[in-house]
């Protein structure tokens, strides 16, 4: 199969690619910058532009079976009014050229688009599977912005299946990276009041639901990236601490995130509980449905 990858040299991008590679599809990746492509496998097509911006790029992407958009500015920041306009533009218009290159195409593509677990809102405790109603806070709202443009591809015939990722868990880089000095040291805690929900996947079930995507043509519109088993911030937090076998005794309280990270904060001291209902309808099968088997294996390789 023949996959154009944007945002591949990110956190997430780094874990797909050797997962395409061993299924044997042909890959083209999209990179700002050509001389980091020194990093890639030999066997992938490097495509140099800015995916939020038009260019010859996209005669490639128009070649390509199935198109998988991984771009987007980091949320993990404090909420400037620059940040958070950046953090829109990265995703809203790189799925615009995106969709842009999938309308020269002569013959229906697949389009697999990320997007996140704060489409639903963070101030609702209720389970939400793919078929509830978005929030309205920021990160929702850029959900919603996003999920619209890449949907602009169906209207032409296309298909498009919409990945909303929970916090992915990996070895090196993402969530976790940041979270395990601290942990390590004794100093880790839970945040806030801890109640708030805490949807997570671990990375090799990430990467292992985009390859499922390419082949179930099937699946269309939202799809849940969480895993199945639903946990607290506290519960997670504990659980951390168990498989490090270190002290979860502190906790930060809102007052100071909020003081920290401004309206980001939100974000952390607030959550969803998301429920993958169309991967688990369609027979998708976690290697890592729980929270303690996903530590056990990401810090036995750290």
């Amino acid at each position: 199969m023949k996959i154009f990858l944007a945002g591949a040299t990110g956190f997430v991008g780094s874990a797909l690619i050797p997962r395409l590679l061993q299924e044997n599809h042909q890959l083209r990746v999209l990179v700002r910058h050509p001389d980091r492509a020194d990093r890639l496998p030999a066997p992938i097509k490097v495509v140099a532009g800015d995916p939020t911006r038009p260019g010859k790029w996209q005669e490639e992407a128009a070649s390509a079976e199935v198109i998988i958009n991984l771009t987007g500015a980091s949320v993990f920041t404090r909420w400037t009014a620059k940040v958070k306009q950046q953090i829109m533009d990265s995703r809203v218009l790189s799925t615009r050229n995106l969709v842009a290159a999938m309308q020269s195409s002569p013959t229906p593509m697949t389009l697999i688009n990320t997007s996140a677990a704060g489409y639903y809102g963070s101030h609702d405790d209720r389970p939400k599977t793919e078929k509830a109603p978005p929030g309205n806070d920021f990160l929702a709202q850029v959900c919603t912005a996003w999920e619209h443009e890449a949907m602009k591809a169906a209207e032409h015939g296309h298909r498009v299946a919409i990945a909303r990722l929970a916090v992915v868990l990996g070895r090196v880089g993402g969530a976790l990276n940041q979270m395990l000095p601290p942990f390590r040291l004794g100093l880790g805690g839970r945040m806030g009041s801890g109640q708030q929900p805490f949807p997570w996947i671990h990375l090799d079930d990430l990467t292992a639901i985009f390859a499922f995507l390419c082949h179930h043509r099937e699946i269309a519109g939202p799809v849940n990236c969480a895993a199945p088993q639903v946990i607290s911030n506290a519960e997670f937090t504990k659980a951390l601490g168990r498989a490090l076998k270190r002290p979860t005794l502190l906790a930060v309280p809102g007052f100071i995130l909020r003081l920290m990270m401004g309206e980001m904060s939100t974000a952390l001291l607030s959550g969803t509980r998301v429920i993958p209902e169309v991967l688990q309808q369609h027979g998708f099968v976690f290697r890592f449905p729980e929270i303690d088997q996903a530590f056990t294996e990401l810090l036995s390789r750290s």
